[in-house]
């Protein structure tokens, strides 16, 4: 630890662009490489994974019988990761995504070899059992941050009787005080999650707020030119408020165009207008012309979103973003500067806010310039360092 080089053990459930949580340890893996420290990575095996020397440490994927026992941590994961600990020898061990697949008896097995653990959390699974303090997945609930018996009450997991006891006993053996024992630092996208998790009894000073980065060199344009349509870019479920958006964007003339796919795709389509376009799911390369060319993007959630990637590349590609005023989201919103914020659910704001971006005149090249700069994997790397250096606790 005393030399500038470092060995890394980066830990998440999966290692392909499956969600946020995948693509930001992916690309941590390659800032902290090209930085010239060692790095090795602990993940589940999964056919869609990337190739990667280390996959013979990784145990088996997951299946419904597994689903029983590997939340609580499995002989299997125990020995491949003490295997994987004992050839690599890492300085820091960097958790993700661990829970059910792969389990955070992996922060205990690391603690007790005198390994700094630090853990990026990427959503709410060690307050909330079902991750998203979401109450069968529509109504904001915190029951679970004083009594973990409440996911039992109320059925939330899956709405699944057999999957809420799975959750309740798991919520029970990885309580707080165990965690927090094992787990040197916890890195939180957000201020507002860092505030959740001490209001779940979490200790200020092992929360550290730290804004994700993103690729910023993908989001970069010859030219900041618009058309006449705002986007939406996400998942087709209801936390994602886009049922909202369509019931408004129903009442106004401004081309709405919504990528992506998810349960709620057959009855948006029912539901909506001719003013708006359903173009599917995308890769980055069809989704960076579109999100780059609108005048604006809109993010309606109606759940504690941890940060939203999404609002981060739009504005590097220096589209403003229109967000609802929830979770970690309205602090990486310059109001008036690089978007605007509206009351979630409030579908009379949100109208008015719509009509509000539309007509305001952007500085596009400078939202991406601003946000470049703040969002770089640079800027996030000084601060990273420091935790990973950072003596104690």
């Amino acid at each position: 630890m005393q030399s500038e080089r470092m060995r890394i053990l980066l830990v998440n459930k999966f290692y392909y662009p499956r969600g946020g949580d995948c693509i930001y340890m992916l690309n941590l893996e390659r800032l902290l490489k090209n930085h010239e420290h060692e790095v090795a990575v602990f993940a589940m095996q999964y056919s869609k994974n990337l190739p990667s020397e280390w996959s013979r440490y990784w145990p088996s994927q997951m299946t419904i019988l597994k689903a029983f026992t590997r939340p609580f941590g499995v002989k299997e994961v125990k020995e491949k990761f003490s295997e994987l600990l004992d050839d690599f020898q890492p300085d820091i061990v960097h958790l993700n995504n661990i829970h059910t697949q792969l389990s955070p008896i992996i922060a205990e097995i690391a603690h007790s070899r005198g390994k700094r653990v630090v853990w990026t959390l990427h959503d709410y699974k060690l307050l909330c059992p079902r991750y998203d303090c979401l109450q069968n997945g529509k109504t904001i609930c915190e029951d679970c941050f004083y009594d973990k018996h409440k996911v039992l009450e109320h059925s939330c997991m899956k709405n699944s009787k057999i999957a809420s006891v799975i959750a309740y006993y798991e919520a029970k053996k990885w309580h707080r005080q165990r965690m927090e024992t094992a787990t040197d630092l916890f890195i939180c996208p957000s201020q507002f999650m860092a505030d959740k998790m001490m209001q779940g009894g979490f200790e200020k000073n092992k929360l550290k707020p730290l804004c994700n980065f993103i690729d910023v060199e993908k989001c970069k344009r010859d030219s900041y030119e618009k058309d006449d349509y705002y986007c939406f870019i996400g998942r087709l479920s209801h936390e994602k408020g886009v049922k909202t958006l369509v019931e408004v964007a129903n009442k106004l003339p401004y081309k709405l165009v919504i990528i992506g796919s998810g349960p709620l795709e057959k009855e948006l389509k029912a539901l909506a207008k001719s003013n708006i376009e359903f173009v599917g799911f995308k890769q980055w390369d069809e989704i960076k012309p579109l999100l780059g060319r609108a005048k604006f993007s809109i993010t309606p959630s109606e759940w504690y979103e941890v940060l939203g990637l999404v609002n981060l590349e739009a504005m590097c590609l220096g589209t403003p973003v229109l967000a609802a005023r929830i979770g970690g989201i309205p602090e990486i919103i310059e109001e008036g500067i690089t978007g605007m914020t509206f009351e979630s659910r409030n579908q009379n704001d949100l109208n008015n806010k719509i009509q509000t971006m539309w007509r305001t005149k952007w500085d596009y090249s400078s939202i991406a310039y601003r946000a470049q700069e703040r969002y770089s994997s640079e800027t996030y790397y000084k601060q990273l360092i420091e935790y990973y250096k950072r003596k104690g606790k």
